[in-house]
């Protein structure tokens, strides 16, 4: 009875050939699952001893898509153990292409991404740069999954040589409507490799002025200091003149101070050494020069220029504000007045010169 069902057949197949493939399917599945649980576990155990995440991320790549692809793989061999229609046979030899074709891929684009975040990891201030390898890696995907396809094609029977060289001519027609575009595509590689503002960045471009949030392909976005989002063209950004303050690594600074024409000239001898004593007494700071510059409309102006060791700007803030109180206390106690804009008007009394011309020729 059992060996008159194996033999009964079902869309050209006995249920022995079915039970064969099943079997097979199973036993692979199996099979997996065992080296699975045994080595990888093992392996996984070693990797999360080590310091790198390297190996943590090619074990993930591992479960998402090996280990997929290599079931997937064999079910479809199970099914290609029995006997076939031609269009239902082709049709199952095209599934395990393109599903082989699909994580081959991703394999390919996850591994790449990786080795790409690495190399840029170790660079200077490689965690800030990794945040702008998007689009990169957007652009890595794209010709990655534009081979794949050429490839999965090529299996299939298809003429790869016809579509290539369409693609080319279509790729012109589209290079010469999209100039623009491609030109910021290609500032954007500038903007990587050349570096000159990085996400983080305090930069100033022309008017405006704010910190630098993403790079994208196209653009740029800054949050500037009022809270709007400025979006600049990759291109106008390259082509303008970036003053970028986080690659500050001391900071110039040059104030005036003035006094009134009516302080002596002992007086104006001992302030260029005040000046430096105030501003040598502020830390991080390094003095540069004090001297008496100009005489001003209402004042004697006395031009000061330090050194600060450090770019933040709330410090240099903090600083400056310390030594305007020192300087205005110094000044106050030695009897210096800081000047302010005065004018002074001089009045002629023309009618009493008219009379005093005339007293003088009667007594003539």
């Amino acid at each position: 009875m059992i060996q008159e069902y194996l033999t009964q057949e079902f869309w050209n197949n006995s249920v022995q050939d079915y039970l064969f493939a099943l079997g097979f399917i199973l036993i692979g599945i199996g099979i997996v699952k065992l080296f699975k649980r045994s080595m990888l576990q093992r392996i996984k155990k070693l990797t999360e001893k080590t310091d790198t995440n390297l190996d943590d991320y090619l074990f993930e790549i591992v479960e998402r898509f090996v280990l997929p692809a290599i079931y997937l793989s064999i079910f479809f061999w199970g099914i290609q153990t029995l006997r076939l229609s031609n269009m239902l046979a082709t049709s199952v030899s095209v599934a395990h292409k393109v599903v082989l074709t699909y994580y081959s891929i991703k394999v390919v684009a996850n591994l790449l991404a990786m080795v790409l975040r690495s190399y840029v990891r170790k660079q200077e201030n490689g965690e800030e740069k990794v945040k702008q390898i998007g689009g990169i890696i957007l652009l890595v995907n794209i010709l990655i999954w534009a081979l794949g396809i050429l490839f999965l094609f090529d299996n299939m029977g298809y003429d790869v040589t016809a579509i290539i060289t369409g693609l080319g001519i279509g790729g012109i027609a589209v290079a010469l409507a999209a100039q623009n575009i491609l030109g910021d595509l290609f500032n954007y590689f500038v903007i990587f490799f050349d570096r000159p503002i990085e996400i983080g960045d305090f930069v100033v471009v022309d008017d405006k002025n704010g910190i630098v949030e993403r790079i994208g392909i196209k653009t740029t976005r800054i949050k500037t200091l009022s809270g709007e989002e400025l979006v600049v063209a990759n291109s106008d950004l390259t082509s303008s003149r970036i003053h970028n303050y986080k690659k500050m690594q001391r900071r110039r600074i040059l104030f005036s101070v003035g006094v009134t024409y009516e302080t002596s000239s002992d007086t104006l001898k001992t302030i260029p050494g005040m000046l430096r004593e105030i501003v040598e007494h502020q830390s991080p700071v390094t003095f540069d020069r004090a001297h008496f510059k100009a005489f001003g409309d209402s004042s004697l102006d006395f031009e000061v220029v330090y050194f600060i060791e450090v770019a933040d700007y709330n410090t240099y803030m903090d600083i400056q504000q310390q030594i305007n109180f020192e300087i205005f206390d110094r000044f106050t106690a030695a009897g210096i007045s800081i000047a302010f804009p005065t004018r002074t008007l001089y009045l002629r009394n023309e009618t009493d010169q008219h009379l005093q011309v005339a007293q003088v020729d009667a007594q003539k």
